[in-house]
């Protein structure tokens, strides 16, 4: 299994004490989706652009998100060939998320923030429902004494992925069009508006709520946030709702570990291990590397 990638260098910096402010870009990609969809899409409603719509929507977070940018790009549990890899992480940024950096950013910036004894509410989830996705999909964080992330060479320093970067929004027009052609402009507004909209909305829900109420069966050593498992919700997420888990064992390419846990983004590792095409599969470390976890009898 490959070493872990630590890009934050936290020396002197605070996840408490800062302010959360307006976004612009963030906010007007974000609304501006969502009021797309909501206007649009009762207008071009068909069981064509509907079935496109879920097929995409459900690909797309599961190769892209999930086993792409989420298991291979942000915590390395498995390598593949890298032209496998570029094509999983631009399926990720399909998604509209954000691009490969922005999405390093978040999630590490996030997490380094979490395994702290405190941290701020943007960070743990703590709010209502509504004022955490209001903040999610419109808002950053400004640190007082902010963290520095250093992404590694690998992908920093790789042009596809710089480009990736600077024109991650552009490529829904590249879909848009392949869209058009197939089904007119029901395609576009469930393929990309409304897609992108439930794909954005989706992720930060199930972030909330697998940090609500609180922890499950692991417990992560003097951090803040602790995550639980959301029976019943394995396939919807992708096998990310298992969320207690990978707080737990963040190396491991499997995240519903426990039997009767299911994980799609796994099994889809699964199928490109077998055929040759993933290798390094990082699982659960020993009993002996467990220092930081305490387990909830």
């Amino acid at each position: 299994m490959m070493e872990p990638v630590h890009r934050i260098d936290g020396d002197g910096a605070n996840p408490v004490e800062g302010k959360v402010v307006y976004d612009l870009p963030k906010l007007l990609w974000n609304l501006g989706m969502i009021l797309s969809a909501v206007i649009f899409a009762p207008l071009t409603f068909s069981l064509g652009s509907f079935s496109m719509f879920l097929v995409l929507t459900y690909f797309s977070l599961l190769i892209g998100h999930s086993a792409g940018m989420h298991r291979l790009m942000i915590h390395r549990t498995y390598e593949c060939h890298p032209v496998i890899e570029k094509i999983l992480i631009y399926i990720g940024v399909l998604v509209g998320m954000s691009g490969p950096y922005g999405i390093i950013q978040i999630h590490d910036t996030r997490d380094w923030a979490q395994r702290h004894e405190k941290c701020h509410d943007f960070f743990s989830h703590k709010r209502g429902y509504l004022n955490d996705l209001w903040w999610q999909l419109t808002s950053k964080f400004i640190f007082k004494d902010p963290p520095a992330l250093k992404i590694e060479a690998k992908y920093s320093s790789d042009n596809f992925y710089r480009w990736l970067e600077a024109t991650w929004r552009y490529h829904q027009l590249l879909l848009a069009i392949a869209l058009y052609y197939l089904g007119g402009w029901a395609f576009v507004v469930w393929g990309i508006f409304v897609r992108v909209s439930v794909s954005v909305v989706g992720h930060w829900s199930i972030t909330y709520f697998c940090h609500n109420p609180g922890p499950g069966v692991w417990r992560v050593k003097n951090a803040s946030v602790q995550a639980s498992n959301i029976p019943g919700l394995g396939v919807l997420t992708y096998g990310e709702c298992w969320h207690n888990n990978h707080h737990a064992f963040p190396e491991s390419a499997q995240i519903g570990i426990e039997p009767g846990q299911c994980d799609p983004a796994w099994r889809f590792i699964e199928i490109l291990s077998r055929l040759g095409l993933a290798k390094n599969i990082g699982k659960p470390r020993p009993e002996e590397h467990r220092d930081d976890l305490h387990k909830i009898s």
